[in-house]
Parts: structure tokens; sequence; C-alpha cells
């Protein structure tokens, strides 16, 4: 889980064709002041990535009415030989790697002055290898997408080149995006269909121009304190953000015609991937089956528990070669696409090569599971056995609120021995901790 941000001033942002609800997006909206400094950003993005923290900033120039000169420059930096700053992209990124065997510091930026900033996984829809970081295959990937902006379809109809929406619709993995294209000075940001990486947006309101994008919320002490309280005006002082709607946009940047100013309209594009576009779409409303409905179901469901005892489900030897009772095909079925799930999150994570040199490699345990010793995280212990080189210990990690006696951490100890019993080959090692114990690195294994 990286920690990404972008702070956004000097243009005029025009969000009147977004088609969510235009109340919370339009530059004649009212909310509160900024109540959170700078370093209190830094320090709330440093708690998402441990491993590195950087920052850059793209400074944007008027020339005239005919177009706009950029020029990335470090954070501290100024603009080059005497040039006039009009507007400032200022990027960050904090990372926690997982992927990749040199080390990472974001934001990432090419020859051609593209920069990212990206906190997300890619386990398929592109292909990457093994050892390669996925941020770092990213920028290269979208570095040599169409510049047009307005490519509807996986590649641009006149260059032939992949567009950006193409790329990010591919990606199969959780994701949330920070990308300026430089060629077309458009900025590019979105997160996954599925929303499993977050992205607050704050839009510019006539209280505040400037338009953020930051995958947390930094809390100031004058906000913690009067968390509990709304403004005379009924608008919680926590409002100042909300959460970005799933999709993909982008912001092309442009000189005014005629107000001498820089300005940029959010446009949303849809997934090139059509089903995507229908799970946003989709309204989750709650249905009541009719009594003809239900009569079906309860039909479907008596050919199903007669089917468990036909040929077609086989019964499966354990190791000691008795017979074990069948299987279901459609538990099969899960069961090896949870194996293959697991499998794709633990053999790409090379980086740990790296760090074990000088290392014993059984003293080091590159992956967690937060075990309770339920139904969920016993199936993800088991499977990780059987995808993982048996040299390595895995660790357990349990929560419990009442020590010795909670039963989270009875069921844990159980499933424990349950684990040794089926795995007698494979180390594990359970860690117990009380109360809101947080652990800083490994949070694994969230299926969407």
């Amino acid at each position: 889980m990286c920690g990404i941000a972008l702070i956004v001033s000097g243009i005029r942002i025009d969000t009147s064709s977004l088609p969510f609800d235009s109340t919370t997006a339009t530059p004649t909206r009212k909310s509160e002041k900024l109540l959170f400094s700078l370093d209190d950003l830094k320090e709330a993005l440093r708690r998402r990535g441990p491993d590195s923290f950087g920052a850059k900033k793209v400074l944007l120039q008027l020339l005239g009415q005919n177009g706009v000169s950029s020029f990335t420059v470090e954070e501290d930096g100024d603009a080059a030989d005497g040039a006039i700053e009009t507007a400032k992209l200022h990027f960050f990124g904090a990372t926690l790697q997982l992927r990749g065997i040199n080390p990472l510091v974001q934001p990432l930026t090419d020859a051609s002055g593209n920069v990212l900033v990206y906190n997300g996984e890619i386990f398929g829809g592109l292909h990457l290898a093994s050892d390669c970081n996925d941020a770092e295959f990213l920028l290269q990937t979208v570095g040599e997408c169409c510049s047009c902006g307005s490519c509807a379809t996986d590649r641009c109809v006149e260059c032939g080149k992949s567009s950006i929406a193409g790329v990010l619709s591919a990606i199969k993995g959780p994701w949330a995006i920070i990308y300026w294209q430089d060629s077309s000075r458009t900025l590019w940001f979105g997160r996954d269909a599925f929303g499993r990486r977050s992205l607050l947006v704050h839009w510019p309101t006539v209280d505040d121009s400037t338009f953020l994008l930051s995958s947390v919320s930094p809390v100031s002490p004058v906000q913690q304190a009067s968390a509990e309280y709304e403004d005379h005006n009924g608008i919680g002082c926590l409002s100042y953000w909300e959460e970005l709607p799933c999709g993909i946009y982008s912001v092309h940047v442009d000189a005014s015609k005629t107000s001498g100013y820089l300005v940029g309209e959010v446009k949303i594009h849809e997934y090139t991937n059509s089903m995507l576009n229908e799970l946003i779409k989709w309204e989750r409303i709650s249905v009541e089956p009719s009594s003809e409905d239900l009569h079906t179901f309860c039909h479907k469901l008596s050919l199903g528990q007669h089917a468990k005892h036909q040929p077609s489900s086989e019964a499966v030897p354990n190791k000691t070669g008795s017979i074990q009772p069948a299987i279901p095909m459609p538990a099969h079925i899960l069961l090896n696409a949870l194996k293959e799930s697991v499998l794709r999150r633990t053999s790409m994570y090379t980086v740990y090569q790296a760090v074990i040199s000088g290392i014993r490699q059984e003293k080091f345990f590159p992956v967690a599971i937060l075990f309770s010793g339920g139904l969920d995280s016993m199936i993800l212990a088991a499977l990780l056995d059987k995808c993982m080189d048996p040299s390595y210990e895995i660790d357990l990690l349990n929560v419990s609120f009442d020590g010795q006696l909670a039963p989270d951490r009875k069921s844990a100890k159980a499933g424990l021995n349950e684990l040794r019993r089926v795995a007698p080959s494979r180390k594990y090692a359970i860690h117990c901790f009380l109360s809101t114990f947080l652990v800083p690195w490994f949070i694994y294994f969230i299926f969407a």
C-alpha cells in the first residue's frame, strides 16, 4: 500500500462535465478552509509507504495565448532560466515496495517529462517480468501511449498506439494512479472499477480553488479537536475531501484564449473493457423474490444436492491413503481459483531476494497472514503452503482483545494445530497481539 498525492495550483479547473452530482463538484460550491499543512499531508503519506518518500514539481508557464511550456524540478527546485511560473503540479509518493529488485523512489519520471505516482499491483492483463516493479513497468507502458487524449478504444485509430484508458482498463489488480503526460499537457488520474485503492479528491470551490488528490486525508490538531462538531454553516470540518468515484479521468491544460490564464476541463473516460463499465453502472438494489422464484431455487438446490453423490464428484485420497468424502466439482473450481490468486500474490514478490543477502534464508519471513483460525484465514494459510517454497516459514498474526480467553485466540491455536497436521513439513509461527496492535508491513490477500 503506497501513498500518492497531487496538489494543483494556478489552473482553473472546470468540473461541469462530470456526470455525478454537480453539488459536490462545482466551483460555486462552498467548503471549509484547508485545515492541514503540507507537512501534515507528507506525514500521512509516509505512514502508507515506509520504504521511500519523494516529491517533484511540474512547473507550467503560459506562453501568451499560443500554448504552455512545462519543466519538471525537484521539490525544492525553482523555475529554470528565469522563467515565470504560472501554475504548479506538486506530486508526492511514499512507497511500500513489494516487487522489483532495485529500490524505488516515487514520483517516477522519464526522459519525455512524464511523471507518475502509482499505488497498485498488476497481477494480469499486462505482461511484466516477475522481477519487474509495477510502477516502473507502468511508466514505460503509458509513456508509449497516444497523446491525443480522446481515444475511446484500446488503440488510437489515427496513430495506432495504445490509449492510456486502454492500458488502465487492462490491468488486473488494484490500482490508483496520478500521471502527467507532458507531450499533451494532460493530467490523468483514477481508480480501478472495484475501488480497491483509495483516492480522495478536493474539487475547487469558491473558498479554495486548489485541486487536490490524495490516498489519505491528514488530520490536523485543529480538525481532530473539532471533529465531533459542525461549523455554523452545517458543514462538517472533515468534509473537505470526498472519495473519487471509480473511473479514469483526465484534465487537459491549455491557455485561455480570452482571459490569459491556464484552464483545464475534467473529463471522465469509460473503461475500454465493457464488463468494467457495466460493473460501475450496476445499481445494487434490493429485490424481494417472488414465490415462483423461491420454488425454482428450491428445486435447483435439491438437484444440486443430488448431484453431489453422482460419479462426477470423485473421491479424493489423502496423504495417508484413505479416501476422503467426495468434493463437488464447483468446490474444486473455487479452490483452484483461490490457489491461482494466492500464487500470483506470492510468486511475483521478489523484492526480498535483494534484502536477504547475508541473512540466513530460514530466518527471513517474506509473507504473513492475519490469522483468526476461522474458515477464510485457514484456507489462505493452507493454500499458501502449496504456493510458497517449503524452506520459508509462514507467520500467522493473531490480534485479540481479551488475551488468552479471546475466542479468536483459541480458534487460532486450534487452527495452527490443524495446519501442522495437514502440512507437517511446513514451519508455521503464530504471533499473538493484544488490543489494537497495528501490523506495519503485512496485510495480504484482499480479494474484490
